[in-house]
């Protein structure tokens, strides 16, 4: 029979999970860590924290990112922050090697990078943009995934391992003079899917969210390509005719990585107030 603790003894808790969030800086990023923290996840956080000159509209800033951390240690979580873009597989793979260090493990990575840009049609995009939509979108995904699946797959069975990934709306529909933005969110759910299945008896899932428009600065960038004062106006896409909260992203997100979301795994979700329903 199974040793039993001792009256009055409890058996010793299980250490809080970990996980590794990309693009946590702000927008769906930041909601993610903060919905994490208050679930009493550990956390390791990244951001590019620099602008990029191929988009038309600031990134989050290193302040963005320690405020996201102050946020998430207020609410009781151990938290590392760390500038890292996510086109650099060096500054990932030392992230998590960090993430090992302080913590000893790495149970999700959430990968909430991501960047818009548009304006011309498909035949005629920029290398330029082109390149930076593919790189950010896809390639980031692709490289932090290189970088924690090691460790993640490191742990002793059973493991409970999770891969979460921010798609988008524009992963299942066309998005005018959005092309470049569109085929990397397309791209990113056959990665995910292709994940999945070479996952397959490991105990991580992999799946994505895909949100509809969300009331964040990539918004605001998508209006500008339609010469739209108010992002608002995006809404008329949305069966209800609103713009998407951070928060109610990282709901889904946050669930996905936790226990309740076993039998998922290869899923594209959409948190798009029937965007794609249409």
């Amino acid at each position: 029979m199974p040793e039993q603790p001792a009256p009055g003894r409890h058996p010793p808790a299980e250490p809080a999970p970990v996980a590794l969030v990309t693009g946590a800086g702000r927008g769906i990023g930041r909601a993610v860590a903060e919905a994490l923290a208050q679930a009493g996840w550990r956390l390791s956080l990244l951001d590019a924290c620099r602008d990029d000159p191929v988009l038309a509209y600031p990134l989050a800033s290193l302040a963005d990112l320690h405020a996201t951390a102050t946020a998430c240690a207020e609410q009781g979580s151990a938290v590392l922050a760390r500038p890292a873009d996510v086109r650099d597989q060096r500054a990932l793979d030392d992230a998590v090697a960090e993430t090992l260090q302080t913590y000893g493990r790495l149970d999700a990575l959430v990968c909430a990078a991501g960047a818009i840009a548009g304006g011309p049609r498909a035949w005629e995009l920029p290398d330029d943009l082109w390149a930076t939509m593919l790189e950010v979108n896809l390639g980031g995904v692709l490289r932090s995934v290189r970088a924690a699946l090691p460790a993640m797959l490191d742990s002793p069975p059973p493991r409970r391992g999770r891969v979460v990934v921010l798609a988008s709306a524009g992963s299942s529909v066309g998005l005018p003079r959005l092309a470049a933005y569109t085929a990397a969110k397309h791209g990113v759910v056959g990665l995910v899917r292709s994940l999945a299945v070479e996952l397959a008896g490991s105990g991580i899932t992999a799946n994505c969210v895909a949100p509809g428009t969300t009331a964040t600065a990539m918004a605001d960038a998508s209006a500008a390509v339609y010469g739209l004062e108010d992002p608002a106006a995006l809404a008329q896409h949305h069966a209800e005719p609103r713009l998407l909260q951070p928060a109610e992203v990282a709901a889904l997100v946050a669930w996905l990585c936790g226990p309740q979301a076993s039998g998922l795994t290869g899923a594209l979700l959409a948190c798009d107030l029937g965007m794609t329903a249409r």
